[in-house]
């Protein structure tokens, strides 16, 4: 496991396994977005741009864009896709924003400006999940359709697949230090990283989340607000970060937990992290300290 906590007002921190690197999943999708974002704070990508869903864009795994998939629909918007990739984690939607945002030289040289370092964003999901499937090679972008995957997919025997997810446990790429993505979410919080507006529409959308309601949010007071992203992969990777103010005017959290190679079934997984969070929000709720004061918590 990693965990990372950080109090936004007073800088106190609790920390777990803070340098080592842990596989993002979906969670990935949040400096995603920040790079898209920053494109429309500099006016070079509007969210108002149509864009026409083609069945090759279509990816398997998360989300709901498949389901309303209609070749006859409107162009959807970019903000739609936006929501849709950090709501519903849609994997169609996010492959769709990569290209919009540039890929993946943009998104590491926007985390090397704000001075996020231990955080790596290398693929898109359709590559991400051909790693993860055993998937070997991956099919050229223009054949990276659903229906396309399906058929790989069913090709992969289960030692071909065990090996891909050992495989890629070792691999360095498209993974975050709990340190790293609690530095953006912080930077995030304090409209660092996007203007006053984006960093706004950032939060808002955040804080709408449909998936994981057992992880960060799982055992917090009814009431408490929680603007995060999950990441999921069913080879023993279930994450769950994001940001919570507590209150009585206690402050902000930002919170990062993960957990990787994991045996234990998705339920006790999920429970681990709200036990977790529940325990970093009854601390910080418990323990005020004046903002003019910065002190470090010990270690969990």
């Amino acid at each position: 496991m990693g965990v990372g906590a950080h109090h936004i007002e007073t800088g106190r921190e609790i920390y777990v396994n803070r340098a080592e690197r842990f596989p993002m999943g979906s969670t990935f999708k949040i400096p995603l977005a920040v790079q898209l974002l920053a494109l429309v704070d500099q006016g070079m990508v509007s969210l108002d741009k149509p864009i026409t869903v083609q069945t090759s864009d279509l990816r398997p795994g998360s989300g709901t864009l498949v389901k309303l998939f209609d070749e006859s629909r409107p162009a959807w918007s970019l903000r739609q896709l936006l929501e849709l990739m950090l709501i519903n984690s849609d994997n169609s939607a996010t492959d769709i924003i990569w290209k919009e945002a540039g890929g993946r030289e943009p998104v590491m040289g926007r985390l090397a400006s704000l001075g996020i370092r231990g955080m790596s964003v290398d693929r898109p999901t359709a590559l991400l999940l051909a790693a993860v499937l055993g998937i070997e090679p991956p099919p050229p972008e223009a054949e990276r359709s659903l229906a396309r995957f399906k058929e790989l997919i069913r090709t992969v025997s289960r030692t071909k697949r065990d090996a891909a997810a050992a495989a890629f446990f070792k691999d360095r790429r498209d993974n975050a230090t709990p340190e790293a993505m609690v530095d953006l979410l912080v930077k995030i919080w304090r409209q660092q990283a996007l203007s006053p507006d984006q960093s706004a529409r950032l939060l808002d959308i955040m804080y709408r989340c449909a998936t994981g309601r057992g992880r960060l949010r799982g055992m917090l007071p009814r009431g408490a607000k929680v603007a995060h992203k999950t990441g999921t992969l069913r080879i023993g990777v279930t994450n769950d970060v994001g940001i919570i103010p507590l209150p009585g005017g206690a402050g902000t959290v930002a919170i990062a937990i993960f957990i990787r190679e994991s045996a234990s079934d998705l339920s006790t997984q999920e429970r681990t992290i709200a036990e977790i969070a529940r325990a970093i929000y009854d601390y910080f709720v418990s323990n005020p300290v004046s903002p003019s004061v910065s002190v470090r918590s010990p270690a969990l």
